[in-house]
Formats: structure tokens, C-alpha cells, sequence
């Protein structure tokens, strides 16, 4: 049930960087022809594109760490046995969590510090721009706390236990490989 519910808003986060691509594209095209073709531009262009970045930067993060997509190494814990790899997984879990609610703490008080702050071409709060780190924090939780869960009661096999990719060849590696949680 909650890997369903991971599941979705996971796919409803890929369908927001889908759309926040899809208008950085169109708006700083847009604004280069603009530019070059009748001296003008957009001036809410780039710095909506320039959010949208940082929204897009945070929201992909939360997809590749439900996937565990982020790039590692395994040097060490390649060579642990299976006790040793399910310790440095739960020292690591426990790190992560720890380090989201630090991201929650600061952004929540940028938020606070510049609520009040207007953008200056969209005019809005530019303690928006800083929420990204809390809605980053929220929804990587439960993602960290269900493979928390699942090493505490068993539920990883060793194939599982190292959470990352060594490089960014290897999901085309493991293309056969399927995802544990699906």
C-alpha cells in the first residue's frame, strides 16, 4: 500500500518535470527568438525558468532516490557480507534521514526569512523559491523510511543492499534486472 502510493506521486512528480521541461524549453526558445528576431524578449523568462530549475532539480531527486538511481561507489561496501552491507545500509538510511531534516530545517526558515520578499520580475515570494527543499525533504521520507523498514524486517535480499549505481551505464546493465519494489 504505501509503495503504491510511492509509486504515484513518483509518477506524478515525473509528469511535473515533464511539464516544467517542457515550459523552460519553450520559454527560453521563445525568448531567444524574441530577442534576435524583434529586439525584445520575455522578461519573466528566465527568471521563471531559473525556479522551474530548481523545482525540476528537487523534485528528480526524490524519482532517482525512490529508484536509486543517484550515482556511488561500492569500494567498501562491495566487500562486506551480507551483515555488513545491511549495517552500513541502515547507518546510511539513518544519515539520509538525518540530512532531510536538516534540508527541511534551513528551507523551512528561508522560507520564513523570505516570505515577505517579492520576486523581482514575477513579483512573488520568493519564499516559494526555498520550498522546494521542504517538498523535497516531505516526499523523500517516506521513500526512506520504507526501505528502512523493509531492511529492518528482512525484506531486502543481499542483491539489494547497496543502494546506488556505480556508474551511469549501469541501469542499461540491469535493464533485465527487475526493480525490487515492483
Amino acid at each position: 500500500m504505501v509503495q503504491k502510493f510511492i509509486d504515484g506521486y513518483c509518477q506524478f512528480i515525473g509528469y511535473l518535470i515533464a511539464a516544467a521541461m517542457a515550459v523552460m524549453v519553450a520559454l527560453v526558445f521563445g525568448n531567444v527568438v524574441m530577442r534576435y528576431a524583434f529586439n525584445s524578449g520575455f522578461t519573466v523568462s528566465e527568471e521563471l525558468s531559473r525556479w522551474l530549475f530548481v523545482w525540476l532539480t528537487f523534485l528528480g531527486a526524490v524519482v532517482a532516490l525512490r529508484d536509486n538511481a543517484h550515482l556511488g561507489t561500492d569500494m567498501l561496501v562491495g566487500h562486506l557480507d551480507a551483515a555488513g552491507k545491511r549495517l552500513a545500509m541502515g547507518i546510511s538510511l539513518l544519515l539520509m534521514m538525518f540530512c532531510l531534516v536538516l534540508i527541511f530545517k534551513g528551507t523551512y526558515e528561508q522560507f520564513l526569512v523570505n516570505k515577505d520578499s517579492e520576486s523581482p520580475v514575477m513579483e512573488v515570494s520568493m519564499g516559494w523559491f526555498y520550498a522546494g527543499g521542504m517538498v523535497f525533504s516531505a516526499l523523500s521520507a517516506p521513500i526512506l523510511l520504507l526501505n528502512l523498514y523493509r531492511l529492518v524486517t528482512g525484506q531486502l535480499d543481499e542483491a539489494h543492499l547497496v543502494m546506488m549505481k556505480e556508474s551511469e551505464e549501469a541501469p542499461h546493465a540491469d535493464a533485465d534486472t527487475p526493480h525490487p519494489d515492483r
